[in-house]
């Protein structure tokens, strides 16, 4: 499946924010790329800031440009705030579950994990990282990639009660959605609202 396999650190320089996981780059020069980089201060104009929230939800969440178009097209049908409907369809994808649970420290670690047929939903293996976890399903570490070295480093010390929306149990290395998450719960610093203004002109 096609996602970015770009320069991170230079994406995350251009938002200023570490949005694909902690950065030592972004630490040490928190600016745009570049030789001017550090001196360019041009104010954006209503589009520009629009498409930039566009862009950095679709680097957040590791998603391309027809995938998010689709996922903004569902959320417009459906009952609620567009902006948070499509954050939170964004939240119920597995790959995002998988992160969000602990089992892997970074969303495209997440997806690897999902792609190589290490996670399970409800007992059976979905190696597709798009898939949208319903509320009451069971997220887990396949039985054989339970010792994996890259799953027990990112679980160890992970805080699992700072979302609300899922309960994890560590004797069966699994998780359960309990809920479709609030917005208040989101913790991702995107400007939903922008993205819907974007996708209406």
């Amino acid at each position: 499946m096609a996602r970015y396999i770009g320069p991170k650190s230079r994406i995350s320089r251009r938002f200023g924010e570490a949005i694909f996981g902690p950065d030592k780059v972004l630490e040490k020069r928190n600016y745009p790329a570049g030789q001017h980089g550090n001196n360019r201060r041009k104010k954006s104009s209503e589009y520009g800031l629009m498409l930039a929230e566009k862009q950095k939800a679709k680097y957040s969440y590791g998603v391309l440009e027809r995938q998010f178009r689709n996922l903004f097209e569902k959320a417009s049908k459906m009952s609620g705030v567009t902006g948070e409907v499509l954050l939170q369809l964004l939240e119920s994808r597995l790959d995002n579950v998988v992160y969000r649970l602990g089992i892997a420290p970074t969303r495209a670690a997440a997806r690897q994990l999902v792609s190589h047929k290490h996670i399970v939903v409800d007992g059976a293996v979905v190696n597709i990282p798009s898939y949208s976890v319903k509320p009451g399903q069971i997220v887990a570490v396949r039985e054989k990639s339970k010792s994996l070295e890259v799953i027990e480093a990112s679980l160890s010390g992970f805080n699992h009660s700072k979302y609300p929306w899922i309960e994890w149990d560590e004797s069966q290395k699994a998780g359960k959605y309990l809920h479709v998450p609030d917005r208040a719960d989101i913790p991702e610093n995107i400007k939903e609202q922008m993205i819907v203004e974007l996708y209406s002109k």
